[in-house]
């Protein structure tokens, strides 16, 4: 006999796994992983769609997906190891392992003339790296000459055929954006942590990465290079000016045919949906991982908590409101009040996370034990003036995170039986993972 609770649970779980079948089967993305845990277990994951549009390969739990701007936490959180260490100190000028930003300029306009600068007044600190206040900027998020300049050299700086040491030199060149801590700029800011992390450990960033934090967490799919023998796991990645119109990403350095000597630690990382978990479920238990603490306690509340000044948080990201109720601290922002009503603001209050420009998103929400993951490989092309940018997978995350919310409020209110656990029963995980897989694939493929 189905009871109530059974009945209640099952309608969720078809709102819950509804946005990402309804955006493959709209031809707004390819595919879609989407993962749900709460409170030490697995509650669902979602495999809808395909990896490969060519191919029409299935999509599956273990694929690996690039996911551009969800390095930067990871990132700051293996520097956070440093710290943790005495390594590293927030307040340390940066030019302490990379002198080549010893003497920086400064724009007196963001969009004015490259020689119209000014001494920077300060070094940048640690500090202004992990909360984006160096004054470093991408190019293709910024205007004017900078903007175009920083585009012709680096380009979309996922990958680069440059050696570490001559792509900060290079960058080095440009002035800043910014005064160091005058403002949120988002860009280069964590490539140039990553290659820190690397000088202060005294190996390469990508070795002091995995032993500092990928290898702990059991993270083995994680990285910047996919080895040809897990390739047939890899998601290709695609660029969509409009629904049903996919066309091969350029971004293709972890795909090379050996690793690139240079590692973007800011967006040049792939990863899996249980990957990612292990590394959200060690910070939302507070640096603790399974095999360990791996950041004090201290730290992660540290990481979690919002360094923006009110005026700071006042002033547009991309165009929008976005820090109006949230926060941002050492690489993750942090809804500030609850309920803001923007998809982004979805959650209470002290949950964090932090998006990626290929459409993943995850958010980990201390307050509810709640982590959620949303992985695609789907971005749009680069805005054109006066047009509004298409935003592949965006209306359907967001509607993901609202019945994510509705879902885990149901389960908190029902009672389970032993056997619902899906982390600590594989098989039952398993089967129900492969439900959802066949339902997607009957629907879109």
């Amino acid at each position: 006999m189905t009871s109530r609770v059974d009945v209640a649970t099952r309608a969720l779980l078809e709102e819950l796994r509804a946005p990402a079948i309804a955006a493959v089967d709209a031809g707004d993305v390819p595919g879609v992983v989407t993962l749900v845990w709460q409170s030490g277990r697995i509650h669902d994951v979602g495999v809808v769609g395909v990896a490969d549009v060519a191919t029409r390969r299935p999509m599956e739990r273990s694929a690996i997906f690039p996911i551009a701007s969800m390095s930067k936490p990871i990132t700051v959180a293996a520097a956070l190891r440093l710290f943790d260490k005495g390594r590293l100190r927030l307040e340390d000028p940066i030019t302490k392992w990379a002198p080549e930003f010893a003497k920086m300029r400064v724009l007196r306009n963001t969009e004015g003339p490259l020689d119209d600068t000014y001494r920077a007044p300060r070094a940048i600190t640690i500090e202004d790296l992990m909360t984006h206040r160096s004054g470093l900027t991408y190019g293709p998020t910024s205007r004017g000459p900078l903007g175009a300049a920083l585009t012709e050299r680096f380009g979309f700086a996922v990958d680069s055929v440059l050696d570490p040491g001559t792509w900060l030199q290079e960058l080095a060149k440009f002035p800043l954006a910014c005064a160091p801590g005058e403002r949120f700029e988002y860009g280069h800011s964590i490539d140039v942590l990553g290659l820190i992390v690397g000088r202060v450990a005294g190996k390469s960033f990508q070795d002091a990465l995995r032993e500092e934090l990928l290898e702990p967490l059991g993270m083995t799919d994680t990285g910047f290079w996919v080895p040809p023998a897990r390739r047939d796991r890899l998601v290709a990645a695609t660029i969509s000016a409009a629904p049903e119109q996919f066309t091969p990403s350029t971004a293709l350095g972890y795909s090379s045919p050996t690793p690139l000597c240079f590692a973007s630690g800011g967006q040049g990382m792939v990863s899996t949906v249980d990957d990612y978990l292990a590394f959200a479920r060690m910070l939302i238990r507070g640096g603790e991982s399974d095999n360990g603490r791996l950041l004090k306690a201290e730290t992660v509340r540290l990481m979690t908590t919002n360094r923006l000044t009110p005026h700071q948080r006042r002033l547009p990201f991309m165009g929008m409101p976005f820090f109006a109720h949230q926060g941002f601290g050492l690489g993750v922002s942090m809804i500030m009040e609850a309920a803001g009503g923007v998809p982004q603001d979805s959650g209470d209050a002290g949950a964090f996370g932090w998006p990626g420009a290929f459409g993943g998103w995850w958010q980990a929400d201390p307050a509810n034990d709640l982590i959620l993951l949303w992985l695609q490989a789907c971005v749009p092309p680069p805005p054109q003036a006066g047009m509004p940018p298409r935003m592949p997978g965006a209306i359907a995350r967001a509607d993901f995170q609202r019945a994510a919310y509705a879902f885990a409020r149901g389960q908190a209110e029902a009672t389970f039986e032993p056997n619902a656990s899906a982390e600590t029963n594989p098989e039952s995980r398993a089967d129900e993972t492969h439900s959802h897989e066949r339902t997607a694939r009957q629907r879109t493929i």
